[in-house]
């Protein structure tokens, strides 16, 4: 796999680096969930089961990564990076869309939810990075946001920067905020449709998940025609601590990696750094407000706590949903008219953020490498065979094949 490497400053002039980890070309790609029949749900996925089975929306990444050994403040080694994700094609701050947020605990420095709760509109690309990186990201999102609308803070209002974020600093040496607008203007200027690169990429590049290697996942689900047609597409970045669970199957406790492992009468492993946050973005293209939008986000935690996931006290758990099905106009007359899904057909959308989330969660940790970060602090990928192990051991494989709908009911 290629990383997106530092950047190197020479008379002034800024370059971006291809680096290429030594043992890429040799080690196979890792599967999704579904490559090795992890399948969540009843509803199906979309093309890509991605968050970009939405049309219209692009996801980009921004990795750095540089140095190695003793942490060194502000110097690195560098283990971090940016994930963009943009809801259409066109002017999103002259074109908005539905969004709102919804925070299920806030113990984290997120940025620009509290207007989109409040107008109901998002009005840039979601921005994902680390903790302290929060304001030079917003930074450069307003600027971004400036060169396509100069009228902005002069002749019409200002701009909503929404940014979010995870703690990366077990890997990375967080005090330096490597992250420049030049890194966010490349992920931004990167986004495309289809499949999504997932696991330590982006914003997910120096976080953590429930003692593994978390990262960026994606996952999607397409109601059938009876229920809307919609799709509902999940992106996270997960940054979490818990007790691993794939289908119910108690993967955590079974490999000697969950939460106060230490407080048990026994030996294990207790993973370092307990605690972390997630984001999680929710697109469909289903027509809803934000007050349907802020329901749908909220649904988001029990796809999560599918996985294991608890909210921890030191955990930022920001969920942002947004709708592509309206475009609402910066400046607009009177009224403005819109169309909404009935609430009395709101419960397939849950269901169907609730197994995107929870597929996303299962891809971030399935799609991510093993990576050694600041003081020689190592986050391993899970083994991909010892997880297939227990899941054999609990039934929790190929369901899609056994089970109703879709198999042929043998258990």
């Amino acid at each position: 796999m290629v990383c997106w490497g530092r950047r190197w400053a020479a008379v002034g002039v800024v370059v971006i680096m291809l680096v290429l980890p030594l043992v890429a070309s040799a080690a196979p790609a890792r599967p999704r969930a579904r490559d090795v029949g992890i399948v969540t749900g009843v509803f199906k996925p979309g093309q890509y089961n991605a968050i970009t089975d939405v049309k219209g929306v692009k996801v980009g990444h921004t990795a750095l990564i540089e140095g190695e050994g003793k942490l060194v403040p502000g110097q690195g080694p560098v283990r971090t990076g940016v994930t963009a994700i943009i809801p259409h094609e066109g002017n999103l701050f002259q074109e908005k869309v539905p969004a709102a947020a919804f925070v299920l605990n806030a113990f984290g420095k997120s940025t620009g939810l509290q207007q989109v709760n409040e107008l109901g509109t998002l009005e840039v690309p979601i921005v994902l990075t680390n903790t302290l990186n929060v304001p030079l990201v917003a930074d450069a999102v307003i600027e971004w946001s400036l060169k396509q609308n100069p009228e902005i803070g002069i002749r019409t209002g200002t701009v909503n920067p929404v940014v979010g974020e995870v703690n990366d600093g077990f890997l990375n040496d967080i005090q330096g905020r490597h992250v420049r607008k030049e890194d966010v203007f490349q992920a931004l200027e990167n986004a495309h449709s289809g499949p999504v690169e997932e696991g330590a990429v982006g914003a997910g590049t120096g976080s953590s998940c429930m003692g593994w290697k978390g990262g960026i996942g994606t996952a999607s689900r397409v109601l059938p025609a009876e229920l809307g047609g919609y799709t509902v597409g999940v992106l996270v970045q997960t940054n979490f601590d818990g007790v691993l669970t794939v289908g119910g199957a108690p993967v955590g406790r079974e490999l000697g990696r969950y939460s106060f492992s230490k407080y048990f009468p026994y030996s294990l492993p207790e993973p370092q750094d307990p605690g972390g946050s997630v984001m999680v973005v929710v697109a469909t293209d289903a027509p809803l407000d934000q007050r349907q939008l802020e329901r749908v986000a909220k649904r988001v935690g029990l796809g999560l706590a599918r996985t294991g996931f608890y909210s921890s006290n030191g955990s930022g758990d920001f969920f942002i949903a947004f709708s592509t099905a309206q475009r609402i106009p910066h400046s607009s007359g009177l009224t403005i008219k819109s169309e909404v899904v009935s609430n009395d057909s709101m419960s397939a959308l849950f269901l169907a953020t609730v197994e995107a989330t929870e597929e996303a969660v299962l891809n971030s940790l399935l799609k991510a490498t093993t990576v050694v970060g600041r003081d020689g602090n190592t986050r391993d990928a899970i083994d991909i065979k010892e997880l297939l192990q227990v899941l054999k051991k609990y039934n929790a494989l190929d369901w899609d094949k056994k089970l109703p709908p879709w198999g042929n009911g043998q258990k």
